[in-house]
């Protein structure tokens, strides 16, 4: 059973998402918010597997709240479900910390397929914005250059990153120190040309999105 918590600052909007997971026998609701402050002592106290964010909140932004959610814990899933135009902030959760977008007027099952793919490790964006993203991106023949220039444990690294991981988790994972990781994304951020750590988790779920 998967517990997920739904931060949205309109109650309709809150008992609507409620219902739909409600009615699905492997989810469950554990806790609401509508305000950032809420939001964060809820997910401290209850750590639900999932947190669907509306990026209007009462108090505060849905991105501010995700930041700040990813700088307490690394390993929390995030799903961004709202009105807002998809393709002007898409990439701006990701890149924040959430793996996924979808918009409020999805279809039912849309929007339950969204919350298992997050929940199994994946992104979920819709196929079009997918599509775009990767059309933005077709990469140049230097920037696979750039890819191919990193030695195997770094490009293990990299994708890792662009799944979602931790840098715990990744140490865990390759049996290897937190600070050889760290050494590890200093390498690729200077082998990719990137000046901080948000430009290489953007990167790397970038490219992870054009390996399909």
């Amino acid at each position: 059973m998967a517990h997920i918590m739904i931060v949205d600052d309109h109650p309709l909007v809150r008992a609507g998402f409620a219902q739909l997971i409600a009615d699905t026998p492997d989810l469950k609701v554990c806790g609401e918010a509508s305000d950032m402050a809420t939001a964060l002592k809820l997910i401290e106290s209850i750590s639900p597997d999932l947190a669907i964010i509306d990026l209007s909140l009462a108090s505060g932004s849905g991105l501010d709240l995700i930041e700040h959610i990813k700088a307490r814990d690394s390993d929390m899933l995030m799903l961004v479900a709202s009105m807002h135009e998809e393709s002007l902030y898409a990439e701006r959760v990701l890149t924040a910390g959430a793996r996924g977008y979808i918009n409020k007027q999805e279809a039912q099952d849309k929007i339950i397929q969204a919350i298992r793919q997050v929940l199994s490790g994946k992104v979920y964006l819709s196929e079009h914005m997918t599509e775009r993203i990767l059309n933005n991106m077709v990469s140049s023949s230097e920037d696979k250059r750039d890819i191919e220039a990193l030695s195997n444990r770094e490009l293990q690294v990299f994708e890792m990153i662009g799944q979602g991981f931790a840098t715990s988790k990744m140490a865990e994972q390759l049996n290897l120190s937190i600070k050889t990781i760290e050494t590890h994304q200093a390498h690729i951020k200077k082998k990719l040309n990137l000046s901080s750590a948000h430009e290489l988790t953007h990167r790397a779920i970038r490219w992870i999105l054009e390996q399909g």
